[in-house]
């Protein structure tokens, strides 16, 4: 190179050598990530679906980033409670949120202090508790079109059970109900067991609950399962049709349990530990071993799980409407 090219070259060059110096700073001073404890807030009391899929999911994400995550339960107001103390955390990927679907459906029911929509990040999709349509055995109904036959000649007669006023179980049957243009009669109980156990004394004609809460007893011919609600039929019973299947085109309702950021938090985070919990949810053993508790895994990606909860949001919000409970009061 003469000393004409060599001065021309001199600024270009100058300019591409401060430039990889300050990426390069850059991107030495970028935090690393995680650096310390994480905290696993659960949205329900120890026991059930999601505080097992919150402490999997901690366990699994401390044993991949040799960090502790620590669970923290936060039980009340059907996830509200737990999710604010996200949707109010830093967004800084060191607080994170497990909790079940009944978080789409607080929106519609109470006034929330935080906005589901913009201050939560849906991470991922963890799993799927099926849920199953089950009757007492005096109901004389095989599947769930006789079961529509059945209670469309006896309009209001027919009780169901639920765990709660706008509870999921409560809102499934609703939807069930509007779909088919069947009257029927809630009777909402204080938590699952005592709703499934009062269909089983035949005190209730039908009810819907998951799998593991519901097996014991249709093995056991003290209830008769007609259908699984959700969208698609469950490994856990691959013989019992869908809802959809069994004559109510479109219906499906899934009781899934997913994994939150606070709103902000920086999309690489989001991506890595979305990449850490699906990889631990896919393997084998982690299949087998969720399956043995009336669990589907899922492991979805980012856009699918954000899809979900949004458009689950608007349905239940409709459903909520229809029903005619009040915003605020919850009933």
């Amino acid at each position: 190179m003469n000393m004409s090219a060599a001065r021309t070259a001199t600024p270009a060059l100058l300019m591409l050598s401060a430039s990889l110096f300050i990426s390069g700073a850059a991107h030495a001073q970028a935090p690393a990530y995680p650096v310390k404890s994480i905290r696993m807030v659960i949205a329900l009391a120890p026991g059930g679906g999601t505080d097992t899929i919150g402490r999997f999911v901690a366990q699994k994400v401390s044993q991949a980033w040799g960090q502790p995550v620590v669970p923290d339960n936060r039980p009340g107001a059907g996830g509200a409670i737990a999710a604010e103390a996200v949707a109010r955390a830093a967004p800084d990927g060191y607080t994170v949120l497990t909790a079940s679907s009944g978080i789409t459906i607080t929106p519609s029911i109470m006034k929330l202090p935080y906005d589901p929509l913009k201050d939560l990040l849906p991470v991922t999709l963890a799993a799927v508790s099926p849920g199953v349509m089950v009757v007492h055995p005096s109901v004389p109904a095989k599947n769930v079109k006789e079961l529509i036959a059945f209670a469309r000649a006896r309009p209001g007669e027919l009780f169901y059970s639920s765990s709660g006023q706008g509870s999921a179980q409560h809102l499934t049957m609703a939807l069930f109900t509007q779909m088919t243009g069947l009257r029927m009669t809630h009777v909402p109980y204080k938590g699952t067991a005592p709703s499934v156990t009062d269909v089983v004394g035949g005190r209730i004609a039908v009810t819907v609950a998951s799998v593991i809460s519901t097996r014991p007893m249709f093995t056991s011919g003290k209830l008769r399962a007609l259908a699984v609600v959700g969208p698609k039929r469950t490994p856990a019973l691959p013989e019992l049709p869908t809802v959809a299947e069994s004559g109510v085109p479109g219906f499906g309702v899934d009781n899934w349990y997913a994994v939150f950021l606070p709103g902000g938090t920086d999309k690489a985070i989001a991506h890595k530990m979305q990449e850490t919990i699906s990889r631990a949810l896919l393997e084998p053993e982690t299949r087998k071993l969720l399956l043995g508790q009336g669990l589907d895994v899922a492991g979805s990606s980012q856009e699918e799980f954000a899809k979900i909860y949004a458009d689950e949001i608007a349905k239940w919000a409709k459903v909520v409407r229809a029903v005619g409970m009040t915003p605020g009061l919850g009933s």
